[in-house]
């Protein structure tokens, strides 16, 4: 359980009209706020447990909204609407922590995708060699068509132009490169 805050410091006493009305133009005070605090926070502790499941999050949102209302405790003019402030913190940050929850929740449950086993990885490397072998044994001008063509994902116009040859001698240098590589990544099997 969290410890209250410390003793209030002893202040003095409202006695005039006028300082009663400074009070509230400099929004709750302090002490004020520390009273609250040990007044109702067995109450807004019980508010959380029946937002939330579990003790140590009802804690930290009681926790939290004191934090933020202290915060903000100039924006808090009437000092006796203060309790009602810390209600409305606690049931939001409950809320937070539901949403937060719910979507941690929907994250876990969506399917994690299909992974490749080890196995499956090695003989993928293993092809990748292979072909990164037969690559290396075609013609300089079969390879780069080749490399062009499906690896750069180019048109065979523009691996023409890219060239400078012909769109006929690049089709018959990509139909030979890839006959070569069948060849050679067969005889490698």
């Amino acid at each position: 359980m969290i410890a209250p805050w410390p003793a209030p410091r002893p202040s003095r006493p409202l006695t005039q009209h006028g300082d009663a009305d400074e009070a509230m133009a400099h929004g709750t005070t302090v002490d004020h706020l520390t009273e609250t605090y040990r007044a109702h926070y067995k109450s807004l502790l019980g508010l959380a447990a029946l937002l939330l499941d579990d003790t140590a999050s009802c804690e930290d949102v009681v926790q939290e909204a004191f934090i933020r209302v202290h915060s903000a405790r100039k924006r808090v003019r009437d000092p006796e609407k203060t309790l009602a402030y810390l209600r409305q913190t606690v049931v939001n940050l409950s809320r937070s922590a539901l949403r937060r929850r719910i979507l941690g929740l929907k994250l876990l449950s969506k399917p994690m995708p299909d992974m490749a086993s080890a196995e499956e990885g090695a003989y993928e490397q293993l092809e990748r060699d292979q072909l990164i072998q037969a690559m290396r044994g075609l013609q300089r001008r079969q390879r780069e068509v080749l490399v062009l063509r499906y690896f750069a994902d180019m048109t065979e116009a523009q691996v023409a132009e890219v060239l400078g040859l012909s769109l006929g001698s690049v089709k018959a240098y990509g139909s030979r490169g890839i006959a070569a590589l069948r060849t050679a990544m067969e005889s490698a099997s």
